[in-house]
């Protein structure tokens, strides 16, 4: 074999050697028993039709790649935002180790996570036990002073009822009868990871705030000039919540930060391992009831919620993660009216340069064509950047959306001469794109690192902006949020473009003639 401990080869490399090219070859022709390489490329050649894509759009009971995830991933992001919180999912094991390993590899940082490991006899019988063990064993083993739980499809299924299993663990002796225990059921066959986000950051609310499941009186709300912030499902969280609490510092704001995982995924290594680190303490939550208004920066992911805080009387100022000048203009303005303060000059300043770092590139960027999927909200900030810069957000896709926020997106392009011919497309998953990318091509794509068989597919280059990013490094430490943020995304997109650009000239006597120094 070409491998041995005096020459070892990385993987890379590996199997280009002639022995693993000579495998290849025998399995294809002795095992796989497949088509002609001219047969697969004519079919290949014509689902990247027009016709194809007719057909691809017509179909309603399949769905082929969905640019979205399942409710529980959504609900243990929440537990990792509260302070000293393990979130404890109600079904297998399996399901637990993907959204640990989900978020490890999009953080680089171990993810706490532990399950009721439900197996055939509790889905036949029921999981109640497996619900008192498992508390039991959460609580003496890892200390936390709260424990989220959340549930999986086989809870879901067979109908088990969290709050009777909670209170029936405590009559147990499993926990505290004191201890608190949120919860919110997370069907993972319904909905997506921000509506998991949603159920269970509800169901911490109105934990703390409806007397715990009746165990204690609800809070009575008194109105103090404090502002809380929600930032939604955010795979930049490290260097977004970072951004905004430099925001309503330089304002000297009191606020109240609902849900902050920033820290518990961003720990040192210095000899200590922290399972526990930052995050939302038990008294902010219960502080913010007393909140004279909460900015909500994710509508899509955050809409039980907004219903619930209208109804406890705060104003609630809602955004769609904002992204660029206009969007930044919003939540900046809504903290000055909030706080009855001027915004601060620092913040002004970096308005400024972001406009003069957007002038600069401008004419390198203008009428570009982008195609982009991820989460909706995410989406509105995007999209409504790609406009400011005088680029075309051609294709918008979210498997998540809904045709409400589909005329949100419409309206964006309405309002913009780059928005013409546009379109945005609820409901469609990457096979979808695919067509949109083959039959009306683009320049850039935005997306996960899921986007990287598109790229290779259609020969788009492709620019990491949404969650997961797992075969790219520590893009989650920067921030995309605020005008600090819109800086880095677009240097993000110059970056792109000029290595496209680097690459498309490269051959000496051939294409050099812009393979210039200067840009």
């Amino acid at each position: 074999m070409p491998q041995n401990a005096d020459k070892v080869i990385d993987h890379e490399m590996l199997f280009r050697e002639p022995e693993y090219q000579e495998l290849f070859k025998n399995k294809k022709e002795n095992f796989e028993f497949n088509h002609s390489d001219t047969k697969v490329q004519e079919i290949r050649d014509w689902t990247k039709s027009r016709e194809y894509m007719e057909k691809n759009f017509a179909r309603d009971s399949l769905v082929v790649n969905p640019a979205k995830a399942c409710q529980p991933l959504g609900a243990v992001y929440v537990a990792n935002g509260f302070h000293k919180t393990l979130s404890f999912v109600h079904g297998s094991q399996g399901c637990v180790a993907y959204y640990r390993s989900h978020f490890s590899r999009h953080f680089k940082e171990p993810t706490s996570c532990v399950s009721s490991s439900m197996t055939e006899d509790a889905a036949v019988f029921g999981g109640l036990n497996n619900m008192i063990d498992g508390l039991a064993n959460t609580y003496n083993l890892y200390k936390p002073d709260m424990i989220a739980v959340s549930t999986t499809c086989m809870a879901e299924v067979i109908g088990d009822d969290l709050n009777a299993f909670i209170k029936t663990s405590k009559e147990k002796g499993s926990i505290p009868a004191e201890f608190d225990v949120p919860y919110a059921h997370t069907p993972a066959f319904v909905g997506s990871h921000i509506t998991g986000y949603d159920n269970a950051l509800l169901g911490v609310l109105q934990h703390f705030w409806d007397g715990k499941s009746g165990t204690t009186a609800p809070l009575t709300r008194v109105p103090d000039a404090s502002i809380n912030f929600i930032g939604g499902f955010d795979g930049f969280v490290v260097g977004n919540m970072r951004e905004i609490k430099r925001i309503f510092d330089l304002f000297g704001a009191s606020y109240n930060i609902i849900c902050d995982p920033s820290e518990v995924w961003d720990t040192p290594t210095d000899g200590e391992f922290r399972m526990y680190e930052g995050g939302t303490t038990k008294d902010t939550v219960e502080k913010a009831l007393h909140a004279k208004a909460t900015i909500v920066f994710q509508e899509y992911c955050s809409e039980k919620t907004i219903k619930y805080l209208k109804e406890k009387g705060q104003e609630v100022v809602v955004l769609n993660c904002p992204v660029g000048v206009a969007g930044t203009d919003r939540f900046i303005q809504a903290i000055a009216d909030l706080t009855g303060k001027d915004v601060p000059e620092q913040l002004i300043k970096e308005r400024g340069r972001l406009v003069d770092a957007m002038a600069d590139s401008q004419a390198h960027l203008h009428g570009k064509r982008f195609a982009m999927y991820g989460d909706p909200d995410q989406l509105l900030g995007l999209t409504e950047f790609i406009l400011e810069l005088g680029a075309e957000p051609a294709h918008v896709l979210s498997t998540n959306g809904t045709e409400d926020w589909a005329g949100k997106v419409q309206k964006l392009f309405d309002a913009s001469p780059y928005g013409a011919g546009c379109k945005a497309y609820p409901k469609r998953d990457l096979w979808h794109m695919r067509s949109l990318m083959n039959v009306e091509p683009v320049d850039f794509l935005i997306g996960n690192t899921y986007g990287k068989y598109l790229e290779r597919d259609t020969s788009t280059p492709l620019i990491r902006m949404v969650f997961p990013i797992f075969d790219r490094h520590h893009y989650h430490r920067f921030p995309t949020w605020g005008y600090e943020g819109a800086l880095r995304t677009l240097v993000m997109f110059l970056d792109e473009y000029f290595e496209t650009l680097d690459a498309n000239t490269i051959i000496p006597g051939k294409t050099d003639y812009s393979y210039d120094i200067i840009r």
